[in-house]
């Protein structure tokens, strides 16, 4: 964990492989970090692990949940609910399942401007 990075109560972290948290890092409450899955190709549902990063200065909102291997970039934000299977670009909102790019994130903390 990054220095003022946090898990919020209700955080699931099923750390089969590593999970990282960036510098003040945020995830919310009962959102699920889930390192590993089955290969439901094999006849024995062998388990697999793959790590999770999220970047520093980025926040994971409520009940979302994060797919073995995807790397949250910094700055990033991870709307409450969204299903996260792909990398995420710095900088950029994402939500909705599968998670998608919504707009990118301002870096300059001001509101951007509604359509």
């Amino acid at each position: 964990m990054g220095r003022d990075s946090c898990l919020a109560e209700g955080v699931e972290c099923y750390n089969v492989a590593r999970i990282r948290l960036g510098e003040r890092a945020i995830v919310s409450q009962r959102s699920f970090l889930c390192t590993a899955s089955h290969d439901y190709d094999s006849g024995d549902f062998a388990l697999i692990g793959a790590p999770i990063d999220l970047g520093d200065d980025c926040w994971v909102a409520a009940e979302a949940f994060i797919a073995p291997g995807v790397m949250i970039g910094a700055g990033s934000v991870v709307l409450a609910r969204a299903v996260v299977t792909r990398d995420v670009d710095p900088w950029s909102v994402v939500g909705g399942n599968p998670a998608k790019r919504i707009r990118p994130r301002r870096r300059d903390g001001k509101a951007m401007a509604k359509p």
